[in-house]
This record gives structure tokens, C-alpha cells and sequence, in this order.
């Protein structure tokens, strides 16, 4: 079991950057792959980005492709997701999820954050 608490959004400049965190307790945080979902009102929720249990395999919607990082650290039990060149489409709430394996479909994630909002002013 583990329990994640995200921590970062807030409101930003089109063009800006943001950095998200999120935090899991727990002692297994590496058996898990993670990954960042974000959701707007009225649209579904989009994998934004992943990382497998490792770190070292990534993937990201082609949307922040180039202007988002995903990274973990499994000392400090934390993922994160750098956010630059933020554009008003980014605008939404962004969950962390914790998943047995690497992998882009939300239903496959187990555990969820309780999402933080992400503003992205023009």
C-alpha cells in the first residue's frame, strides 16, 4: 500500500515554470512505475507523463513533449514533473499514480494523489 500527496501547483504566466512533487509513504515506493495524469473540467483524464520503477525509461504526451520532465527519486520516495514553457492548455488538475508496472493506462494505476491545480494565465 502506499499513499501519495502531490505538492507544487499553482498559478503561473503562460510561458513559466512550474515544478510538481510528489510525495509517497511507505518503504516500496521503487516497486512502483509512476506517473503524472492531469484532468480539466468537462474533458477526461490525460497521461501527461511516466517513469518506470527504475527511472531510467520515460514517456510523455506529445502535448509536453519537450517542455516537461518526469524524475523520481526512491530515497526520498518522490516523483517529479518539472513543468517549462507552460501554456494556458496546460491548465488542469494534476494527479500522481503509482502502477505495479510501467505503463500509460490510467486504469492500470492503482494508488492516486489527491491532485494539486495547475493555472496557466495569458
Amino acid at each position: 500500500h502506499v499513499q501519495l500527496g502531490e505538492a507544487g501547483g499553482g498559478s503561473v504566466q503562460a510561458g513559466g515554470s512550474r515544478r510538481l512533487s510528489c510525495a509517497a509513504s511507505g518503504r516500496t515506493f521503487s516497486s512502483y512505475a509512476m506517473g503524472w495524469f492531469r484532468q480539466a473540467p468537462g474533458k477526461e483524464r490525460e497521461c501527461v507523463s511516466t517513469i518506470s520503477r527504475s527511472g531510467y525509461m520515460t514517456d510523455y504526451a506529445n502535448s509536453v513533449k519537450g517542455r516537461f520532465t518526469i524524475s523520481r527519486d526512491n530515497v526520498k520516495n518522490t516523483v517529479y514533473l518539472q513543468m517549462n514553457r507552460l501554456t494556458p492548455e496546460d491548465t488542469a488538475f494534476y494527479y500522481c499514480s503509482a502502477a505495479p508496472t510501467h505503463t500509460g493506462i490510467s486504469h492500470l494505476y492503482d494508488y492516486w494523489g489527491q491532485g494539486t491545480p495547475v493555472t496557466v494565465s495569458s
